[in-house]
């Protein structure tokens, strides 16, 4: 396969260009404009942000990537998929009225916003991948049924997979409630009892109530309840939660890469992702903390592989924020932050495995515009 190629642009802006000019500027260049988007329903799917969390990416920028589909002739509206865990998204309801909240709505986009997979994360398309681990990918309703998807990825460090970027926006984010606990069934996460300090974070935001303290006032996981979403890991601040790095974790991001490639198979698809605000957790949660590096740029791409690997490789250049997480970790130049910052995880598993599948590559060649 031949490289890939991911364009990127800085932050720098003049008088005349300001940085909505740049994106729509780094869009074109990279070929948006080649898609045939005439009449055609677009999917932008994006992650709206837990009410709370401030990282996730600003309502401005969706709207001009709304307005560019809409002159190129397209149908666009913004998306996601209900949560699995519980939060102010796990139904159609208050994820709406979440994003509302977030500053997305009919007014500030110029589109309308559906949630993907209906009131209660029910609806959605059978997509067969017959892939290693999933025959078919249960995909939110909307999504599955668009004619064109665009995502538009905040990418920044993530306790499961390692980062969030356009695979896992593509993969988790389009799955149904049901897709999602296909996905998370396969990193069901242990308690470091040593590192417990009883403070129940864990107990309050475990949605299937599986976790309990036990005589000990130590925290136990009872797995016959437990759907490994991963909430108790970034909600533990003394690293007593963890994810399992075996091969039932590696299988979890694998399951994300078949979802992705369910998502975008036999349709025209093109991925952004803004490395702004690199946090360290993901969106999900209603804070977010100091970011890892500083404020990098925004890439896009036809390959979603490409373009996430490009990503990490351009933070795991920069240098890091004195005070963040990094620090707190002893950070050590020259190693990967992302790893660093969650050392159970390894995100190369579910690049490897979307190259597996082809619809990307690892290899790429990055245009600094």
């Amino acid at each position: 396969m031949e490289k890939s190629k991911v364009y990127f642009t800085d932050l720098r802006t003049k008088p005349g260009l300001n940085l909505l000019d740049k994106l729509e500027r780094l869009v074109k260049k990279t070929g948006i404009e080649n898609i045939d988007f005439k009449n055609k329903f677009v999917a932008i799917k994006i992650h709206f942000g837990e009410p709370g969390n401030l990282a996730y990416i600003r309502p401005n920028y969706a709207a001009k990537i709304v307005q560019v589909i809409k002159d190129l002739g397209g149908i666009p509206f913004l998306t996601d998929s209900n949560t699995l865990y519980t939060g102010r998204r796990s139904n159609a309801i208050d994820h709406l009225t979440a994003a509302f909240e977030n500053g997305f709505n009919p007014l500030t986009v110029g589109c309308n916003i559906i949630i993907a997979d209906g009131l209660k994360g029910t609806e959605y398309r059978d997509i067969e991948v017959n892939g290693k681990h999933c025959k078919t990918a249960k995909i939110g309703s909307a999504i599955a049924d668009a004619d064109i998807i665009i995502s538009m990825n905040h990418f920044k460090g993530h306790e499961m997979t390692g980062f969030g970027g356009a695979l896992k926006n593509l993969g988790m984010g389009s799955g149904s409630r049901g897709g999602k606990l296909e996905m998370h069934s396969a990193s069901q996460p242990r308690i470091k009892a040593k590192n417990c300090k009883s403070c129940t974070q864990c107990v309050k935001s475990c949605s299937q109530e599986a976790i309990s303290l036990d005589e000990n006032k130590i925290a136990s996981i009872d797995y016959s309840k437990c759907i490994g979403c991963g909430q108790c890991v970034a909600v533990c601040q003394f690293n007593a939660a963890q994810v399992i790095w075996n091969e039932s974790a590696d299988t979890a991001n694998e399951k994300i890469a078949e979802y992705a490639y369910a998502v975008i198979k036999n349709k025209e698809n093109f991925h952004i992702n803004f490395i702004i605000n690199v946090s360290p957790d993901c969106d999900c949660f209603n804070s977010n903390d100091l970011p890892i590096v500083p404020d990098i740029g925004i890439a896009a791409s036809f390959d979603p592989i490409a373009l996430d690997k490009a990503s990490v490789d351009l933070v795991n250049k920069a240098p890091i924020i004195n005070g963040s997480i990094l620090s707190d970790k002893h950070y050590h130049e020259g190693t990967d932050k992302f790893n660093h910052v969650h050392s159970n995880t390894n995100w190369e598993t579910g690049l490897k495995h979307g190259e597996e599948l082809g619809f990307g590559t690892l290899d790429y060649e990055l245009v600094r515009l």
